[in-house]
This record gives C-alpha cells, structure tokens and sequence, in this order.
C-alpha cells in the first residue's frame, strides 16, 4: 500500500522548533520498544506454556478424571471457606471473565471432558480416598524422563520413559573405597627437610621474590605512562603470606615502592577532574596523561594506606588472622615503614597527600621508641631546613602545636626544638627595596597605538612576549606570600611558647622554649615586650631554673633589648648580676657546650650595646673570665680569650689589669656577685702568664697577644685566621668531641737509639777480653731468695 502520508516540507522543518522535534522522536522510539515489550511477553508465556504441558507428569484416562472431580471438590471447599459477600462485585466479575477465556495451552491435555465440567457434589471425600489405588511402600517409584511430545490430530500426546534404576549400593562403596585411598593419601607424612635444606629453599624463595619485585621496579621505571598498572601488582606484595619470606619480602617492596613514587611523581600536585572536564574530549596523549596522573594518585593513596595499617598493627598489638608475621616481626615492618614515610615526607612536599603524611609522622615524633622517634625529628628537621617557601613548614608547626596542646604539654622536649631549625630570619620579614619598588608595567593596546610606529610595535610585542616567557620560567614565589606564610608560622609557634610559659612553667619543655625564644625574639611583636621580660626575669628569680636555661633567659632577653627593645627604657642590670653569678657554675669538663651559649650572650651583651655598658662592669667580667679560661676545655679557653680581645679592643683603660703598680680605692673582690662593686681595677690578669704555657698552641698564641695589649698591628698581632673569626666559631672550630688534639701535634721523628758497639769499646785490651768472654759464656739461672737476708737477721 502506498504510504499517503505527506512529507513535511524544509520550511515546515524549520518552522518546527527542536525540542518538538525530539519529543517526536522519543515518543517513536518509545512505542516501538513498548511493542517490541510486548511481543517478549508473549512469547515468554507461550514457552512456559509448553514447559508446563511438557512437564506433567502422564496418567491413565481413568485416573485423570478421578483427579479432575477431586480438584473440584477441593475448590469447592475452599469456595465454602471463604463466603462470596466478603468480595466485591468487580473481582467477581474479573473472575468469571477469567475462566471463560481458559486456552487450549492451559487445559489438562491428558482428559478429555471439557473445560467448564458441572460439579459433583454427592461426591464425598470418603469415596474419593476409597477409590485412590493402593500402593505397597515396598515398591520403588519409578521416574520418569519426558521426551518431546507427539502432535497428530487429536492433540499433543506427551512422551515418557522410565528412568533406568542404578545400583546404588555398588556405587556407595566405590565411593567409600575411594575416600579411604584418599585419606590414606592425605595421612602420608611429607618428606622432613634439614636445616640446610630449609635454608636453602628459603633462599631460593627470596631470590625468586627480589627477581620479581626488581623486573617490576624496572618496567615502572622504564615506562611509567604504560606500566603504571604493574604498581598494582608490585603493591599486592606487601600482603605476601608465605611465613618464611614474608617479613623480608614486605619490607622489600616497601623500599622499592617508595624509591619509585619518588623518581616518578610530578614536580606539582594532581587535582582530580571536574564533570566538565571529564564530558571534554580530549587528544590521545592528554587522554593517557590523565590516566597516568589517575592510576599513580590512586596507588599511591593505597600505598599510603598500607603503611599506616603496619604501623597501626604495631601499635595496637594486633595479629592478623593469617598470623604470617609474629608481633616482634611487627615492629621491624613498622621501623621500615616509618623511614619510608619520613622519606615521602622530605622528598615530595609539593605533591598530594603531604599533609597526611604530616599528621602520621608528627604524633610519632613523641613515641616511646628512641629509633623511631628520632627518625621523625630528623626527618622533620631536614623538611624545615629544605623548606624555601613555607607551605611545608606552616603544616608541620600547626599539626605539633595541636599535639602539644591536645597532649597537655605532656610531650618530649625534642618535638618543641624542631622549631630552632625554622628558615625564618629577619630579613625575609622585613621588606626589601625590591619589593617597595613599583612592578614593571606592559604597556596597554592604546599605549602602543599612540606613542608607537608599527615597526615598534611589532618590536615590542615580541619582547613583551619574552619577557614573561622568562617570568614563567623562573617561577618564582612572590615575596610577599612567602612573608605571609612566614608571619603566620611564627605566630603559631609563639603562641605555643607564651603558653608553656604562662600554664607549664615546671615542665621539661621550659629549656626548648627559652631557646626557641632566643632565637626568634627579635622577630616578637614590641607590645609583649614588657610581660616577656617580666616572665624571664621572675623565672630566673624563682632559682628552680637550671644554669642551662637561665642563660637562654638572658640570651632571650638581649636578643628581644638589641632588636626592637631598643626603644624601650629598661634596664638590663639584673640580667648582667645573674650571669656574672653563673659563670662560675658552668660544666668545664667534656659537656662544655654551655659555654658557647655564654659566648653568644657576652656578644649580645657588650659587643652590641657596648654605649649602655660601664668600665667597671667590663672590667670585672674580663677578669673573670680570664680566671675562668684556667679551668675549661681548649676550645672553650679559646673562645673566652677571644671575646677578651674584643673587650679589650672595645672599652677603654681595659690595659688597667695589665699593670701590676697601679693601685686605687678598695680591694678586689673575686666572691662578691656584683660586678659593679668587686673593684676590679685593683687586680692584674695574672692568668695569662699562666695560659702562656698552655700545652694548646692556639691559647698561647691568644695569651701572648692579650699579654701585647691586643694590638691591631706590628709584633704582637694575630694571625688572620684567628683574628678575623669570632669567638663562637672559634669554640666550634677547635672542638674536642673526637677525641683528639685539635690541631694535630706534630709527629716529631724518632730519635736513632744509642747502639753498643762490640768494636773496640774500650782502650784497655784486657777489659774487652773479659767483655767478649762474659757475653759468650752462658748464664745458668738460680733460684733467687728475696728473704734470705731477713731470715738471717730474725734467727741471729
């Protein structure tokens, strides 16, 4: 039939707007597939139609019309069970409807009554069971195998066969024999290997097990675009269950896995794609970089995963249910562990998941573990050492004030000095001239079109374009975010000193924070000035501290006096009394580190504010600490007798204690405390005659030139490498912790040893006879008696 229906013309099409015109479609596309719904319906139940045809089971004629009448009676019954009034009218209706439209396909093909058979109701449930045949329980039900049916014209006609009985007893006991052959099987032993047999086999195991991880780790390597997913596999290993090798083999992959995230990790972070970004179609080589970045993010996320669970399992104490690795093989899994997160964690600062890194590795910088805690710290302090631009940094000081706080101060001194090794100066907090200085400018479109020729601009467009070509290419961070950054960690890092200072002054955290503070005092707001100076002074006054952290109270409170406390009127005297009193109170023997603390404290102290400083108060401390340089280590002599020079040089009338004649009013006082009133200008350094026969070449070197009046030239003078070095790196130059002479003595050649010579010794012939025949003859040895005398004289 030819289809009448007009084709829309190309100015309808345009006039029709699309949304109608894929309504239409989806409206098409929707019909077509409910149909072709519908028509699987019908098929599927014409096909369990057949199955059911199929699967009953045949019976006699005779029979089937017995089973008929009793499913009749049976609904009867139940139609008598539940009364027609408790139904509406439309299910009784549906009913009805219902078993009129009965088919051909669901008929009992076996009888041939017709479907809608009159019920027989004097049919009693008695004459029904009477009628049923008996069947002896002797007798074994036979089945059945139906067979597909035959059609002719009076219908389907199913077809069965008997299924053939098997003996089943014979078949019992071969399968009881061959279980017992089987667990006779299982019951033989296996062969019992020796201990080198053992060894040997494990050796071969782990061989096998490097070789695998090695190709790994060099596939990755060699092309870690197409082998990333070989990290997978790598990483299953850490989960390896073979009891002989599995401690060695997990630590293996462990290494190599983080050897290889730090070779093939971006120099940025991965940040994961947005729906727009993943809905774009992309090119070939962008497409397999995302997968990369995808895949390596993810691996490393599972990988950072697995070593947190090592070193949760350890600590918690926890088997596995495997129990392939015993608890104490736990600890040596989570050591490796922790050196490979602290590895991470210096290695890749700029890459995803540092701050995770972060919080697992700062709680462990207080575990009980010596090796592991100290694993920690240096980690973090190479990480502040390395850490230019101060994102790193600022995580790390935010996760330790939170853990000392959250802790209640409970934690060791070595989390709170980690601090100290911050790259923070006073330079990068202050603004340079660079950045006061006005930004170079591009100029503008209009700019060039009005001042410009167009052989200029096509000049200056090119060199414009270099330009920031350059500017990318330096990538450097502006200075001003880096301030920002820094501000923001030295503020965490105060607040946490201010508050030991104020809640847990008794606590062992006091020295860390004392020197934490004199290093970063210079950088403290002038507003906490006065309180701070308050709180150091009332800690020296209360005498619980040690002398160790009364000095970095001093040495914290010049620093905060030379920077910004200038403009303050406060006078440092008591300051002055309290380190003029310890001097005397310092360790003079291998622990002398103390004294290059004092050094950095009398540089502070009378280098730098040498107009505030008296001559009395100069000449006291320069005597004693000539009688101090008598009792210290050489390094330590050193660096006090250079900070003399530099008094000497600095103050006035210092070469008082060099003349023995002049005398003044009052007598020295070397036990009195205060330097103010000990009237050292009746002494004399008598102390440098003596450091002049200093077995150290350096100290006499320095002696005799303080003996000289410390000249600045002609006989007397230093030479440059002593002169021009200060007094700290003095006391760390000559340092004694190895052990030996620092310099070196000088190896002196050995002296040729006085040779007898048995020539003609002696003028007299007769004596060199007598010489010749007592050192020919042999020696016979007595029994020597040391008491033979004392016997003698106690019998006489």
């Amino acid at each position: 039939r030819k289809n009448t229906k007009r084709v829309p013309s190309f100015r309808k099409l345009l006039r029709t707007s699309q949304i109608k015109l894929d309504n239409k479609l989806k409206n098409k596309q929707y019909k077509q597939k409910s149909a072709a719904k519908k028509y699987r319906k019908e098929q599927k139940k014409l096909r369990e139609a057949v199955r059911d045809a199929i699967s009953r089971k045949p019976f006699p004629l005779e029979e089937c019309k017995k089973k008929q009448v009793a499913k009749k009676w049976e609904e009867k019954e139940e139609e008598d069970a539940l009364p027609l009034d408790m139904m509406d009218e439309d299910d009784l209706k549906l009913m009805e409807d219902l078993a009129q439209k009965a088919s051909f396909l669901t008929r009992d093909l076996s009888s041939d009554e017709p479907v809608h058979i009159k019920k027989r109701k004097h049919e009693s449930v008695i004459e029904k069971y009477e009628k049923v045949p008996r069947r002896l329980q002797t007798e074994p039900e036979k089945e059945l195998i139906h067979l597909l049916p035959i059609k002719d014209k009076s219908g389907i006609i199913p077809q069965a066969v008997e299924k053939p009985v098997l003996n089943v007893a014979h078949d019992e006991e071969e399968d009881t024999e061959d279980m017992e052959e089987a667990e006779d099987f299982n019951e033989e032993p296996l062969p019992v290997l020796t201990p080198e047999e053992m060894a040997a086999q494990r050796r071969q195991k782990l061989q096998e097990r490097k070789m695998h991880i090695a190709a790994l780790a060099s596939a990755i390597l060699s092309e870690p675009d197409s082998n990333i997913k070989k990290l997978k596999e790598l990483r299953a290993m850490l989960m390896e269950q073979d009891p002989n090798v599995a401690v060695i083999v997990r630590k293996l992959v462990m290494v190599s896995l983080m050897e290889i995230f730090k070779d093939i990790a971006p120099s940025y972070k991965i940040r994961p794609l947005t729906e727009a970004e993943k809905a774009t179609k992309v090119k070939k080589e962008t497409q397999k970089l995302r997968e990369f970045e995808e895949g390596l993010v993810s691996q490393y996320k599972f990988y950072l995963e697995n070593l947190e669970q090592t070193i949760k399992d350890w600590k918690q104490r926890k088997l596995k249910k495997s129990n392939v690795i015993s608890l104490k093989a736990y600890k040596g899994l989570a050591e490796v562990a922790v050196k490979c997160l602290c590895e991470l964690l210096v290695a890749l600062p700029h890459f995803n998941f540092h701050n995770n890194i972060i919080v697992l590795i700062v709680p462990l910088m207080n575990d009980p573990s010596k090796m592991i805690s100290e694993l920690c710290v240096e980690a973090v302090k190479k990480l502040f050492k390395q850490d230019k631009l101060g994102y790193a940094s600022l995580g790390v000081v935010k996760v330790i004030s939170g853990l000392v706080r959250g802790r209640n101060y409970d934690v060791r001194p070595e989390v709170l000095k980690v601090f100290i090794h911050l790259r923070i100066k006073e330079v990068e907090l202050q603004k340079d001239s660079e950045d006061i200085a006005p930004k170079k400018k591009f100029m503008t479109y209009k700019e060039k079109r009005k001042n410009l020729s167009r052989m200029q601009r096509k000049w200056k467009k090119a060199e414009e374009k270099l330009e920031r070509e350059l500017l990318e290419a330096e990538a450097s961070e502006s200075k001003e975010k880096k301030l920002k950054l820094h501000t923001e960690t030295l503020n965490i890092v105060f607040v946490t000193y201010f508050r030991i200072l104020k809640k847990a002054q008794k606590s062992p955290l006091l020295p860390a924070v004392l020197e934490g503070l004199a290093k970063f005092a210079h950088l403290i707001n002038v507003e906490f000035f006065d309180d701070l100076l308050i709180v150091l002074h009332s800690l020296i006054a209360s005498g619980d501290l040690s002398y160790r952290e009364s000095l970095h109270c001093i040495l914290s409170a010049f620093h905060i006096l030379s920077g910004q406390g200038d403009v303050l009127n406060i006078d440092p005297m008591k300051f002055y009394t309290h380190l003029y009193k310890t001097l005397f109170s310092l360790h003079a023997g291998g622990t002398n580190e103390d004294i290059g603390i004092v050094l950095q404290c009398l540089d502070v102290m009378f280098a730098k504010r040498r107009k505030q400083v008296s001559q009395q108060r100069a000449l006291a401390f320069l005597k004693r600490l000539s009688i101090l340089a008598l009792h210290v280590l050489p390094n330590s002599s050193v660096g006090i007798l250079a900070t003399n020079r530099v008094f000497m040089q600095t103050f006035p009338r210092m070469d008082l204690l060099l003349d023995n004649e002049s005398q003044g009013s009052g007598i020295y006082l070397p036990e009195l405390d205060e330097p103010e009133h000990c009237n050292a200008q009746n002494t004399a350094l008598w102390e440098l005659h003596l450091l002049q026969r200093h077995y150290h070449p350096t100290v006499q070197k320095f002696a005799s030139h303080l003996i000289a009046g410390a000249p600045t030239e002609g006989s007397g003078v230093l030479p440059l490498d002593l002169s021009q070095r200060s007094a700290t790196e003095l006391f760390e130059t000559y340092c004694m912790k190895g052990m030996t002479f620092n310099p070196p003595v000088a190896s002196v050649a050995p002296r040729r040893k006085d040779t007898f010579s048995q020539r003609d010794s002696f003028v007299d012939e007769e004596l060199n006879k007598q010489l010749q025949q007592h050192i020919s003859e042999t020696v016979a040895h007595k029994h020597l008696d040391f008491a033979k005398h004392l016997k003698e004289s106690s019998l006489a």
